[in-house]
């Protein structure tokens, strides 16, 4: 564990430099900790891959004190980790070329058939590993090799609500129509985003989830938009 500043408010904890279970276990474990101490002092927790940003209150704590606290909280609760829940979620995905923008081209590219790339995408289990850039837009690792694919090289300036999409080894389900450049394969009926959410976002930090294919009678049926 490595702290570095980030900012004159702000903070990084790393926990390694690749990406795997053991470091995310080691994130999640961190920020579960800091997330249910109600530290006081600090303002912002935002896990990542392998680190953590914390903002503080700099006026109450310098840089040096901040470390000293936090490194004094997580060595009092070394065992929380048995004590998390983690959460199994089946998301229902409407995998179609109708709404997988990309999935074509993917198979293309790939030397596949449409069926082989959603059966590897929906067949693979995949971790939270991060909430962000927009709320509700969880980070997800890791996509099989074979159809891990760049993000776009020309972003587009409307991605629909609900797209699953792929960048690279990451896989994600854009909570609201916005920009991006990921590589969308399907669309889920379910709401990313929503205020009844703890933290707004339907997933959380350390989720395990399955994509579910479904027809698209059945994404209609479950509130899915066209």
């Amino acid at each position: 564990m490595e702290f570095r500043v980030a900012s004159v408010d702000s903070l990084i904890i790393y926990f390694g430099d690749n990406i795997g279970d053991e470091v995310a276990q080691e994130v999640r474990r961190v920020f579960y900790t800091l997330k249910e101490s109600q530290f006081e002092g600090i303002t912002e927790l935002i896990p990542s891959y392998t680190s953590i940003m914390v903002s503080y209150d700099f006026l109450q704590f310098s840089y040096k004190e901040m470390c000293q606290k936090i490194e004094e909280q997580i060595a009092q609760t070394k065992d929380m980790t048995q004590e998390i829940p983690s959460r199994d979620i089946v998301l229902p995905v409407y995998y179609s070329q109708e709404v997988g923008l990309d999935l074509e081209d993917m198979a293309k590219s790939k030397n596949m058939s449409v069926q082989d790339i959603i059966d590897i995408h929906s067949n693979q289990e995949y971790f939270v590993y991060a909430i962000g850039f927009a709320p509700g837009f969880p980070y997800m690792g890791e996509v099989e090799q074979n159809i891990a694919t760049p993000r776009l090289a020309n972003p587009r300036a409307k991605v629909p609500k609900g797209s699953v999409g792929i960048a690279d080894r990451q896989t994600a389900v854009y909570p609201r129509q916005s920009p991006g450049g990921w590589n969308i394969i399907g669309r889920t009926p379910v709401e990313m985003f929503d205020t009844s959410y703890a933290g707004f976002s339907y997933f959380q930090v350390g989720d395990r989830v399955k994509f579910k294919p479904i027809s698209k009678e059945e994404f209609l049926q479950e509130g899915g938009e066209l």
